[in-house]
């Protein structure tokens, strides 16, 4: 999959979010209205980083192509080129998944 034309500002990380899952354990097929959406995802870009005092910017903790699991309700989603994606802070990441 090619990388979307979006560079995200400061301290946002674009993320592409992880499958909904179809069935649930017991094999019942959930229609569209009924799946949860995943709170896990890949790091597509990362923004410059965070500005710190002086002007600096900070580093991130998590890289492209990292797996990870974010909070609930964090980010706003866009769709380009078709894809649908995430923009959140790195604050709302929670963990990377090795």
């Amino acid at each position: 999959m090619s990388k979307p034309k979006v560079k995200p500002l400061n301290d946002k990380i674009l993320v592409r979010r992880a499958e909904a899952e179809e069935k649930t354990r017991g094999g019942i097929i959930l229609p569209e209205t009924a799946k949860e959406k995943p709170r896990e995802g890949v790091v597509v870009a990362l923004g410059d980083g965070p500005v710190l005092e002086g002007g600096k910017r900070g580093t991130f903790q998590v890289r492209e192509n990292d797996r990870i699991i974010f909070t609930s309700y964090a980010g706003t989603e866009i769709k380009v080129e078709g894809q649908e994606y995430l923009i959140l802070s790195e604050d709302d990441v929670l963990a990377v998944v090795e």
